[in-house]
C-alpha cells in the first residue's frame, strides 16, 4: 500500500500557474473530497476542468491532470492540480490535500517511486536531478541521454557477460557429470576478463569526460604577487570582479568566478599571490592559496613575461610541477618571446590560453553528444567492477580453482546492479533522492 503522497511541483513564488502533484493507492479517493467532480471511477488518462473547494467554499478554478497506473512517472495513480500561481493559492490546495488524506512528499520521493515500481533505473533517476540542476545546454542534452535510458544500455553488455561466465561457473561445479557444456576454465575466464576491462576502460574514459561536462573544471590560477593573476581572472569573466592595483598581495583571499567556455563551466579560483610573508592575514590567504590549488583540475602558473624569473617565480614551478601546470606568460603587450604560451590578461587576449586549457581537458565534438555514465557514484563503481574482473583474471592466471575465481567475478556484477540500482541497494537510493527538490 502507497500512501498518497503530495508536493508543489512548481516554484513556489508568484507566476501564472502552478502545478501540484500527487500519487499513491488512493490519491483519487483524496483529490474528489476536496473536488467539484469525482473522479474514482475514472479508468484511463483524462483531463478535467473543475474547482478546488474548501468546506463548501471554493478555493480556485483548476485544471486535473489524471494518470492511471501504471501509465504514470510513478507507476501509480496520479493527479496533478494546475492551478493559478498565487503562493497563497497552491499553499491553500496543497494543505486540503493533506487534510482529505495525502501527506507530504519526502525529498525525491515521487522519483523514488518512479524507482521502486520499476519505471526508472538509478542512472536515469540520478538525470532528473542532474537535467535540472544543469547550467549548460551541453549539459542538459548529456543528462536528456541518462534519462531516455541511453546510457544504461551502456552497462547492459557488461552485465549480460559477467551473468553468463557467472552462470557457466556454476554450472560447472554442481553439474561436473555432464560433458555437453561449455568448461569454466582458466583461459575462458582470462578472456572474458580481457574483454570487459577492454569495455570499463572505455566507458571510465567517456564518463570522466561527461563529468567535466557535467560538474565543469577547478581552475587555479597561481602565481606570486603583481604577475596579473586578478587581470586575468577579470578577462576570463568580462568583469572586475578581482580588484587590480600594482601593490603586491592585493589579493589576500582566494576569489571566485565562473564561465561558460564553449559547453564547458571553469570554475576559476584566482589565488593570493604564493610568497613569505610576515602578515598574518596574507598568510592565511597563502595557506588557502595552496589547498585551492591541491584540490584544483587545471592548475595556470601565471609569470610576468616582462621579467627574467626570479627564485620566488622558480619556487612556485617547482611547488606545482607534479601537478602537470599550464605555464602562460602574462603582459605580453609589454614583452613576448616566440615559443612560449603569451598572453595579455590586460588587454583581454587570452585566447591562446584559452585553447591551451581547452586542449588539456581533451574533449571533442563526440563528447558532448554521446552517452556516458557522468558522476562521481557512477564511475567509482565501474572503477570498483574493473578492479574486481583484474583480481578474478590473476586468481585465474595463478591457478586458483575456479569457485574462488568467482568470487571476485560476483563483486564485479554486484558493482554493475549497484550502478542501475538493482542490488537492493535501498538505503543507497534514499541518500540519493535526498538530494531532490520536494516536488520531484
Amino acid at each position: 500500500m502507497f500512501e498518497t503522497i503530495v508536493a508543489l511541483a512548481t516554484a513556489p513564488i508568484k507566476s501564472a500557474l502552478s502545478i501540484i502533484r500527487l500519487s499513491g493507492d488512493d490519491v483519487l479517493d483524496v483529490v474528489s473530497k476536496c473536488c467539484s467532480k469525482d473522479l474514482r471511477n475514472i479508468k484511463e488518462r483524462t483531463i478535467l476542468y473543475a474547482s478546488i473547494v474548501d468546506k463548501g467554499e471554493k478555493v480556485d478554478d483548476v485544471v486535473l491532470l489524471v494518470y492511471k497506473g501504471p501509465k504514470s512517472f510513478t507507476g501509480e495513480d496520479s493527479v496533478e492540480i494546475i492551478c493559478h500561481g498565487s503562493p497563497l493559492i497552491s499553499k491553500q490546495i496543497v494543505e486540503i490535500c493533506m487534510q482529505n488524506g495525502a501527506r507530504m512528499a519526502t525529498n525525491g520521493e515521487f522519483s523514488s517511486r518512479a524507482f521502486m515500481h520499476n519505471k526508472i533505473d538509478l542512472v536515469q533517476a540520478e538525470a532528473i536531478n542532474d537535467v535540472i540542476n544543469a547550467t549548460t545546454k551541453e549539459a542538459k542534452k548529456l543528462n536528456l541521454l541518462s534519462l531516455d535510458g541511453k546510457t544504461s544500455e551502456l552497462l547492459k553488455p557488461i552485465k549480460t557477460r559477467l551473468a553468463d561466465i557467472l552462470s557457466l561457473i556454476e554450472v560447472n561445479i554442481d553439474y561436473p557429470e555432464y560433458e555437453d557444456i561449455e568448461v569454466a576454465n582458466k583461459d575462458k575466464v582470462v578472456a572474458v576478463s580481457n574483454e570487459l576491462i577492454e569495455k570499463i576502460d572505455l566507458l571510465i574514459a567517456d564518463g570522466q569526460k561527461a563529468q567535466i561536462i557535467n560538474e565543469g573544471v577547478k581552475v587555479a590560477i597561481v602565481g606570486k604577487p603583481n604577475v596579473g593573476k586578478s587581470s586575468l581572472l577579470n578577462a576570463f569573466l568580462g568583469e572586475d570582479r578581482a580588484i587590480v592595483t600594482e601593490v603586491a598581495g592585493t589579493t589576500r583571499d582566494v576569489i571566485e568566478g565562473h564561465v561558460n567556455i564553449d559547453g564547458v563551466v571553469l570554475h576559476l579560483y584566482d589565488t593570493a599571490g604564493i610568497h613569505e610573508s610576515n602578515d598574518r592575514i596574507e598568510s592565511i590567504g597563502i595557506e588557502k592559496s595552496k589547498k585551492t590549488i591541491n584540490d584544483a583540475d587545471v592548475v595556470i602558473v601565471v609569470l610576468d613575461g616582462s621579467n627574467e624569473l626570479d627564485d620566488e617565480d622558480k619556487q612556485i614551478l617547482e611547488y606545482t610541477k607534479e601537478l602537470h601546470p599550464i605555464v602562460v606568460y602574462n603582459k605580453a603587450d609589454i614583452s613576448s618571446q616566440d615559443g612560449r604560451l603569451s598572453i595579455s590578461a590586460l588587454n583581454n587576449n587570452i585566447e591562446p590560453l584559452i585553447k591551451k586549457i581547452k586542449e588539456v581537458i581533451g574533449l571533442d565534438e563526440i563528447s558532448f553528444s554521446k552517452p556516458a555514465l557522468n558522476n562521481a557514484r557512477q564511475i567509482g563503481l565501474l572503477k570498483k567492477a574493473k578492479e574486481a574482473i583484474l583480481k578474478a583474471k590473476q586468481d585465474a592466471e595463478n591457478d586458483l580453482t575456479i569457485d574462488l575465481v568467482s568470487v571476485s567475478l560476483l563483486e564485479a556484477y554486484t558493482a554493475i546492479l549497484e550502478i542501475l540500482g538493482e542490488a537492493n541497494q535501498m538505503d543507497l537510493a534514499k541518500e540519493i533522492f535526498s538530494r531532490f527538490c520536494v516536488g520531484k
